[in-house]
């Protein structure tokens, strides 16, 4: 395990995916899960398409920011969502990554470049069964403005509930049958991204 994990980079877009999409996941409180399940997609409302929305490849991740869909009342539902792997490549293209405004000595110009990018990236650390930290990161990709109409009006192909999934793996990890625990997670692996995308990304 341990050579495993010094062989995966340090920043890597790792997600389930086939030849047509890639799977992200999303945490929401019960009025907007069962809208998105009933419709194929987010409908505003009780969405909120002006709003920042996050999606986040990695399954363990999605399950450290919502505590097992335990955190609060509005991360009480994980939806898994499939996407076009072009629009989430789109996303890619059209990001800034977070940390970029110690770039730009000129405030106003870092503003600009925000305003006119709608897709923000972070790679914050990928997390482990019991939820701790790893060595390595996991990619977060924030939508706004026309990147989040796109995803609800194109992108999404199909959305699934996968709360009961999570509330097992949480079970087994409690009665340490972690074993069992990591033959229920979602199996990912490397998403292939060009040069110049990880270039961009700082994944390189």
């Amino acid at each position: 395990m341990d050579g495993l994990i010094m062989s995966i980079p340090y920043c890597q877009i790792r997600a389930a995916f086939n030849g047509q999409t890639i799977r992200v996941y999303q945490a929401y409180n019960h009025a907007i899960a069962d809208s998105a399940l009933e419709h194929g997609t987010f409908i505003s409302p009780p969405f909120k398409m002006e709003r920042m929305t996050w999606i986040k490849p990695s399954f363990l991740w999605m399950m450290y920011r919502s505590g097992w869909g335990k955190k609060d009342n509005g991360q009480s539902r994980i939806l898994a969502i499939d996407i076009t792997r072009k629009g989430f490549e789109w996303a890619l293209e059209h990001s800034l990554l977070s940390y970029q405004a110690r770039e730009y000595a000129n405030k106003d110009e870092w503003l600009r470049i925000k305003k006119a990018t709608p897709v923000r990236i972070q790679w914050d650390p990928e997390r482990d069964l019991y939820l701790q930290p790893l060595e390595y990161r996991a990619i977060q990709i924030g939508l706004t403005n026309e990147a989040v109409t796109l995803f609800v009006n194109e992108w999404i192909q199909n959305i699934t509930d996968v709360t009961d999934l999570a509330v097992e793996i949480h079970r087994l990890v409690e009665l340490n049958q972690i074993d069992e625990a990591v033959r229920r997670l979602p199996i990912e692996k490397a998403y292939p991204i060009n040069s110049k995308i990880k270039k961009h990304l700082g994944a390189v």
